[in-house]
Parts: C-alpha cells; structure tokens; sequence
C-alpha cells in the first residue's frame, strides 16, 4: 500500500505553488527573461497531469520526492512544448491559458529561452528522481524518456505537424502525429512513475494502452474544440488548425466520424483499463480520470448539436 496518505488527493494549490518555485531564479538574472519566465510560471493551466502522476506515484509506493520531481518535470515539459507551438513560426497564436502567449508579451527569442530553461531544469529534476530509484531501473527509464521526447515521439510528431500541408490528410496522419505530440507526454504521465517504482511488464503494457487511448482522445477532443469553439471558451486562439493547414481530426473526418472515432477509442481504453485495475486496484482514480474524460467530450459534442440545429433552422427558413 502507498505510504504517503498526501498523494490520495494532491492539493491544487500546493501544486501550482511547486510549477511558479521549482525553477529558480537567480538574483543577476536579466530582468526581461526573469519578467517572461514568472510570465510562465505564473500560469500552470489545469495541472492535471502532476495530479496524475502523483498518484501514479502512490500507487506504486513511489517515494515523495521522487513523484513529486517527476510531476513537475513532466509539466515543464508540457508547458516548454506549448510556448514552442505558440510561435509565429509554428502556429502563430496569441493566446494561451486565458493569457498572451510569451512571444506576445516578451519576444520571440525570450520565448525560446523561456521554454529552454524549463526543459533544462525538467531534465534536472527527472534525474533527481531517477537517481534515488534501483540502479537496474535507471537506464531503462531515461532510454524511455528520450524515446517519448526526442526524434522518435514529441518531435517527430511536431515536424509532422509543420508539415502537414504535404501530408494525406486523414485520419491515420492526424493520428499518427498525435501519437507523436500529444501521446508521448501522457505516456510519459502514467508509464514514468509505474517504471521507477517497479512495475510488472504486463502493467506498463496495459499503462501503456491506455496512454495511447487518452492522449488520441484528447487530441480529437482538443481539435474538436478548434472546429466548434471561439477562443473564450477554449482559453487559447481558436480556428488555427484550419487556417495553418494543420492536422485536425476533425477536419480530416468531420464532426459526425470524428466522434465515432472518439466513442471507439474511448471503449477500447475502457477494455484496457480494466483488465489494469483488477491487476493494481490502487489505480481506481484512473477512473474519475476517464469520466471527466467522456464529461469534456459531450460538453464539446453539445456545441456541435446546437450548431447543427441553428444550421437546419436557417436552412428552413
């Protein structure tokens, strides 16, 4: 059983507190890079996957600080691939987290530098964590890492997405540089922990599907969101994906195919997920995870409904 009671219910507030702390900022630090990287750290989102990770962590009787340098890690990651998205070079967007995108406020080199040292103090941090588990297990999960991070998973998927243009566009490519972008780092959530507190093979398998589940689920949700909602609503510039030409699910398939894909994917997820729980019932909260899942997902097909509605009553009259 877990030992540390705190991971049942990871406290929000201490959270953000750790994402604006753990990258320290020294006294002789230039003011316009100091001023962009509180910009950052000021604004951690919804923290879902340091939540995720922590009690991933309990789960696998993950030591505290340990856990705790992992799920900061990988939000830093998350947060550094976002303010890359974010560029004029990339997807040009204004907006991100109900707040301007750092090249907005600071330029496009502090933003740069502002995603850099968060990965560089991410990989401090994974380090910190991978150095206290068993020595057998450390090259394992720093090759596992690199593989999610690096040529083979998020950037991969990111120079796919830069050049979509050229690409089939259907399901199987948007998929395919989803598994790159979006599903590496939720791999890197829910397989990391269970890695460095000595998961079975078969879990990390099962952990590892359901990854694949999750993260094409929330990519189609989040390209869905693109299609149907304005920038209020989503928190960051909307209708992006279209006017960049870049890979949109829904777009690729329509409203109507990309839900039934959703429906599809989400149902093999729950296959998997409990096959995973009568192994390790300690992962139960995996669950409320997955019905806050279905919860975001019909929200966004409500919006498709009422548009489909207002379109047909014009149509009549």
């Amino acid at each position: 059983m877990p030992r540390e009671s705190q991971f049942d219910e990871p406290n929000s507030a201490l959270l953000k507190e750790s994402f604006r702390t753990s990258l320290p900022l020294p006294s002789l630090l230039d003011p316009a890079f100091e001023d962009a990287l509180r910009h950052v750290l000021s604004s951690p989102g919804s923290l879902v996957r340091p939540r995720m990770v922590l009690r991933l962590g309990a789960a696998y009787d993950l030591d505290t600080d340990s856990a705790h340098n992992i799920a900061i890690a990988l939000e830093y990651f998350h947060t550094a691939s976002l303010i890359f998205d974010d560029l004029p070079c990339m997807d040009n967007a204004l907006e991100r987290r109900g707040v301007p995108c750092v090249h907005i406020e600071f330029g496009e080199s502090t933003a740069i530098l502002s995603a850099l040292a968060l990965i560089n103090r991410a990989y401090a941090l994974i380090w910190r964590a991978v150095a206290a588990c068993p020595q057998g297990a450390q090259r394992p999960v720093m090759a596992y890492i690199e593989q999610r991070l690096g040529v083979d998973g998020l950037l991969n998927g990111q120079s796919l997405d830069l050049h979509y243009s050229s690409l089939p566009h259907t399901r199987e490519t948007t998929e395919r540089i989803a598994l790159g972008k979006t599903v590496s780092l939720i791999r890197l959530t829910l397989v990391v922990p269970a890695m460095l507190g000595g998961a079975p093979a078969r879990e990390i398998q099962l952990l590892e599907r359901v990854a694949v589940c999750w993260g094409l689920a929330y990519q189609a949700i989040d390209d869905l969101k693109d299609v149907l909602q304005s920038a209020t609503e989503t928190g960051k510039t909307a209708a992006r994906d279209e006017l960049l030409d870049r890979p949109n699910i829904a777009s690729a398939i329509g409203v109507c195919g990309t839900v039934e894909r959703l429906e599809r994917i989400l149902h093999i997820g729950d296959l998997t997920l409990h096959r995973l729980l009568i192994r390790r019932p300690a992962l139960s909260f995996l669950s409320k995870l997955r019905c806050d899942l279905e919860a975001e997902l019909r929200q966004v097909t409500d919006v498709a409904c009422e548009m489909a509605e207002e379109a047909f009553t014009k149509e009549r009259s």
